[in-house]
């Protein structure tokens, strides 16, 4: 299969890559709602832009009212986001959590897709009960309480928690904290009693939140999915995340490699154009080959998700660690290329090492995914 883009995707990169650079620039979106100390970090006007021009329902079957696209399709959008900075909820609403909701109950699918297809709600995703990503062990706990079940523990750092409507929230129902089996999906209300929020700004100015169930009263209508079967649920979803974030990540390598060659281009030293100087030169192409092969993998990784391919795990993972790489080095260099100026808010280049930082933890850092590919081949 090619890793490149067909004529379809071809021109919805053109359409996303147009629209994010007008409506989703750093200083329209960003830096607007940092600088006013948004308590939601995103736009919600932006969000229903989002709906207008179809991104937000991309991976909703056709049946459910959505564009019945594929990962690929959300990895263009994704990518453009990255390259602007965007703050936008599309990877825990339109990626995360629509991933999950596809394997809900014909209610669960009603109740929420419809919202989210319209950019009238958000939602997202908790998982971790850590600092690090280990969605291997869960300890939040789901009892059988009537009809239904009673929620009680914490998560960790749930982006855009407190401005969600809905959190599909993965819990244990049985067995040990670390046992593959026995975890169930729920799709958890905003107004539910008992959930409350400790929010917090990350480094790149977006919000996440500690969320702390204390004996949340749900009802059987919020399983998304088998009771005790939420296990393949939650790796769908954590691969179609883990390729989004990858996605994203390339677009945060690109948006930095193009604000340095610029600046490349612009600034003066010693009498001639600091591009000019053999040295940054090679770093330049260093740097523009490892972006390519990091859009190269995540391609691919999106490619085998669609495809339903066994290998498709593997490749996230391989995806996402090869990003990590990457844009860490494509902000790093970027940072040091401005020279001293780099290091002020007044440039922009600081920014893409503060989305990179944050960007690079969600879902699991360079390190965890590594340790994955070594596992999943043998080693």
């Amino acid at each position: 299969m090619p890793l490149y883009y067909d004529d379809d995707q071809a021109m919805l990169a053109e359409t996303a890559q147009q629209f994010m650079a007008e409506e989703g620039a750093i200083a329209k979106q960003l830096r607007h709602w940092r600088d006013r100390d948004c308590k939601d970090g995103f736009g919600h006007g932006l969000w229903k832009q989002f709906a207008e021009m179809g991104f937000t329902g991309m991976l909703v079957g056709e049946d459910d009212g959505g564009l019945g696209m594929g990962n690929v399709e959300a990895g263009i959008v994704l990518e453009n986001i990255g390259r602007n900075l965007t703050p936008s909820p599309f990877l825990s609403s339109s990626v995360l959590a629509a991933t999950a909701l596809k394997h809900g109950s014909d209610d669960v699918r009603g109740r929420w897709l419809p919202g989210l297809i319209e950019g009238e709600k958000v939602y997202t995703v908790a998982i971790d009960e850590g600092a690090k990503h280990r969605p291997e062990t869960i300890a939040c706990k789901a009892e059988k309480s009537g009809n239904g079940f009673r929620l009680s523990g914490k998560k960790d750092f749930v982006v855009y928690g407190a401005s969600s409507e809905m959190i599909v929230v993965a819990a244990r129902t049985s067995g040990d904290d670390s046992d593959s089996d026995g975890i169930t999906l729920f799709a958890v209300p905003q107004d539910a009693d008992g959930m409350s929020h400790d929010s917090v700004r990350l480094v790149d100015s977006s919000m996440a939140s500690h969320v702390t169930f204390d004996g949340v009263e749900l009802d059987g209508d919020a399983v998304i999915g088998e009771v005790d079967g939420g296990r393949d649920v939650l790796n769908a979803m954590l691969m179609a995340g883990r390729v989004g974030a990858a996605a994203e990540g390339v677009g945060v390598a690109q948006g930095a490699m193009d604000m340095t060659i610029d600046y490349l281009k612009q600034r003066k030293q010693f009498g001639k154009l600091i591009g000019e100087f053999q040295a940054l030169q090679h770093r330049a192409a260093h740097l523009y080959s490892e972006v390519e092969i990091a859009r190269a993998v995540t391609i691919k990784a999106a490619q085998l998700l669609d495809g339903g391919s066994e290998k498709a795990d593997f490749m996230a993972s391989v995806a996402k660690a090869k990003v990590a790489k990457a844009a860490g080095l494509a902000v790093k260099e970027g940072v040091q290329m401005h020279g001293g100026i780099g290091m002020t808010d007044e440039y922009d280049i600081g920014l893409y090492m503060k989305r990179d930082r944050a960007l690079q933890e969600f879902l699991g850092d360079q390190y965890y995914h590594a340790g994955r590919v070594a596992e999943m081949s043998g080693y």
